[in-house]
């Protein structure tokens, strides 16, 4: 679109000076998001790609900042866009099929629109499930840091965060609550948080915190789980099954288990260590290790992979997913065409939300509310 430019000192009077002369002569401000969604709505770039912006605006992390450049660069939409034509493609042939029913007529192999079928469900699900984990980009990626009373874990927070966060103390039991806070490792945002720790107990707080501790393990991508190496053979053999007991139930999640105070432990059994690391936490270069394990265990799972960080997105997916698992199920049955169309027109139109392909007002209006004023 046609527009003109006006440049002038950076003074702030002669700034508003000329604000006001522009609009007592009919110019108005403009309003949140309205370039980017001129630029949507004269087809330069789809929703997805619009919101990549804002997001790109607001990213405070090298990671974020990439996400937000893939989803402008059109990384996920265009992927979107080819499986829906192709679903497209499919549906047309189905309505022809309709055309001629009389004619008995076939122009849909059903083994190749359940192939594309399965490849689109797959697809659809792997964005579904980055979901969370893109998420947790955007809000810091929650570490928690567990183990049995003193064995280090309000240590190894303050040594990952360079400050006194936490109380520490020789006397068992002393983080009663969580105490989290956030730590930015090579471009990645992350939530580290100190919990109480694992113990039987009849003290009433304490078994708050405890409670909270297991709350966080469950929301938490990496848990971090410390084994005093200053402990009794038999007490560190029971902790490295507890660990092991974790990592059966949480099954998706990185679990590194640690050995701490190896300062003050002379020889540890190496059979301890096949699958994990010992560190002194007050060390620097320990500290140092436990972070490159952080970041390993987090490249190794979701590198190079498509990811969706917006709750509109997510939701518009998942609602596609129903619909075409729903055509899945009437193809095995061998329900009529006509019906299948139901499902299909519906399983289109909810991929076509994700790139505003089908879009509304208010869609629109909420999407670009939250951007900065003009962007």
């Amino acid at each position: 679109e046609d527009m003109a430019e006006i440049f002038c000192h950076g003074s702030i009077y002669i700034q508003n000076r000329i604000m006001k002369l522009l609009i007592d002569n009919g110019v108005r401000t403009a309003n949140p998001g309205e370039f980017s969604l001129r630029s949507f709505l004269n087809g330069k770039m789809d929703l997805l790609q619009a919101e990549g912006i804002s997001d790109l605006i607001s990213s405070n992390t090298k990671t974020n900042h990439r996400l937000a450049m893939n989803q402008m660069r059109g990384g996920v939409s265009s992927e979107i866009k080819k499986l829906r034509d192709k679903l497209l493609n499919f549906a047309s042939l189905i309505e022809l099929e309709l055309d001629f029913s009389e004619e008995d007529l076939e122009f849909v192999s059903k083994e190749k629109f359940k192939l594309l079928l399965n490849d689109i469900e797959k697809f659809i699900s792997r964005l579904i499930d980055s979901f969370k984990y893109g998420n947790s980009l955007k809000e810091g990626i929650p570490v928690s840091i567990v183990g049995a009373p003193n064995v280090g874990k309000s240590t190894l927070l303050n040594s990952i965060l360079n400050e006194d966060k936490a109380i520490t103390s020789p006397i068992p039991g002393t983080t009663r609550d969580i105490i989290e806070d956030k730590f930015n490792l090579n471009g990645n945002l992350f939530r580290f948080i100190d919990t109480a720790g694992i113990r039987k107990t009849k003290d009433y707080v304490e078994k708050v915190g405890i409670s909270k501790t297991l709350e966080s393990m469950k929301k938490s991508e990496i848990i971090l789980y410390l084994i005093d190496s200053t402990e009794t053979n038999k007490k560190i053999v029971t902790q490295i099954n507890e660990a092991i007991k974790l990592e059966k139930k949480y099954d998706a999640k990185q679990i590194i288990i640690i050995f701490t105070k190896i300062d003050l432990k002379k020889i540890l059994n190496k059979k301890y260590l096949t699958n994990s690391i010992s560190i002194n936490g007050k060390s620097r270069k320990d500290v140092e290790k436990v972070k490159k394990i952080i970041l390993n265990s987090l490249e190794k799972e979701y590198s190079n992979q498509l990811i969706i960080t917006n709750s509109r997105h997510y939701s518009a997916l998942k609602l596609a997913k129903n619909e075409i698992k729903e055509i899945q199920k009437g193809l095995n049955n061998n329900v009529p065409s006509d019906l299948i169309t139901v499902d299909l027109k519906q399983a289109l139109y909810h991929l076509g939300e994700v790139t505003g392909e089908v879009t509304s007002d208010e869609i629109l209006s909420n999407v670009f509310s939250k951007f900065c004023i003009g962007k």
